[in-house]
């Protein structure tokens, strides 16, 4: 999706398309077969039955939909994405996932309906309904997404930054963070540096605390045989040791967002394209396009394992 926004240069003709593709994503997330009864509605985390985490419906999947909802909406100005998005919106607003004081959480089990909550708030949860937020304000120009944007920012801001430093805050307090955990602080820098663009009334408040963020973060680069390995908590007075992958990301991600700035509200065009099915191509490209990218991330975060 992100490279149909930025105006990447496409595969061949003969190959699927950086938006079909997204379409692709999308039409298999809005099958009624991944909406079933249970919490009404929502989708579950895994789909195999077999898999840990199947009866388990929480709040990244479904923010994931409504995300690449609202951004489909926005770039092919088909307001049937932009439907599914308010819809997804309001089912997580409805089964409590995100309550009365903008807090997101993490999800809930079928078994009893989805009211026993993992109250967990981890920054890409709330990331990724900012994103979503900002898109569907920039796509309708409605009030009520400008309000939403603002009240959630700000309970991100109080919960996920300390000292204007991101911070995790359900697992970073213990170094308890699992391994995708560890890559959390990137999405965050990156998703709000993009609402910044998209929404353009949040940009006071938020360049200038990623700016501190980073610089904080870069601080922390100092790890490592090559002296240049990033640890992963940003407010600590001493290098915590705790390098990786989703570390080197975090970092990444907070520095090249300072050049946002110079990109300006336009380096997001809104072309307007065609909604159509899913086809076999699609398919197949979705495919081959994950099959690359895997292979891609195992080369680097090999590289990077050497170079620590």
């Amino acid at each position: 999706m992100l490279a149909a926004e930025l105006n990447f240069p496409n595969p061949p003709s003969d190959q699927p398309q950086w938006l079909a593709l997204a379409q692709a994503v999308w039409n298999t997330q809005a099958d009624p077969d991944r909406h079933d009864e249970y919490c009404g509605g929502g989708m579950r985390w895994q789909i195999p039955l077999s898999n840990n985490g199947y009866n388990y419906k929480n709040t990244i999947a479904n923010g994931c939909f409504f995300n690449i909802g609202a951004r489909l909406a926005r770039f092919t100005d088909n307001s049937t994405y932009a439907k599914h998005a308010e819809d997804t919106w309001d089912w997580l607003v409805g089964v409590g996932y995100i309550d009365d004081k903008w807090n997101v959480y993490d999800g809930a089990h079928i078994e009893t309906n989805c009211t026993d909550i993992n109250k967990a708030q981890f920054s890409y949860n709330a990331a990724v309904l900012l994103q979503g937020a900002a898109f569907l304000y920039n796509y309708t120009e409605k009030d009520i997404w400008q309000t939403r944007i603002n009240s959630l920012l700000d309970r991100t801001i109080e919960v996920f930054f300390e000292h204007e430093v991101a911070y995790e805050v359900s697992c970073e307090p213990e170094l308890t963070c699992t391994t995708d955990m560890y890559s959390f602080k990137g999405y965050l820098h990156r998703w709000l540096n993009q609402v910044s663009q998209l929404a353009p009334f949040t940009s006071e408040r938020i360049r200038p605390l990623l700016r501190t963020s980073a610089e904080a973060a870069i601080q922390k680069c100092i790890g490592g045989d090559s002296g240049r390995a990033c640890g992963f908590s940003w407010t600590a007075d001493a290098f915590d040791g705790k390098m990786g992958a989703g570390q080197q990301m975090n970092v990444l991600a907070a520095v090249s967002g300072l050049l946002i700035g110079s990109a300006g509200p336009h380096s997001l065009p809104r072309p307007e394209r065609e909604h159509r099915p899913l086809t076999t191509g699609d398919k197949a490209g979705a495919g081959i396009l994950t099959a690359l990218i895997l292979a891609a991330a195992t080369g680097t975060f090999g590289w990077m394992s050497w170079e620590r």
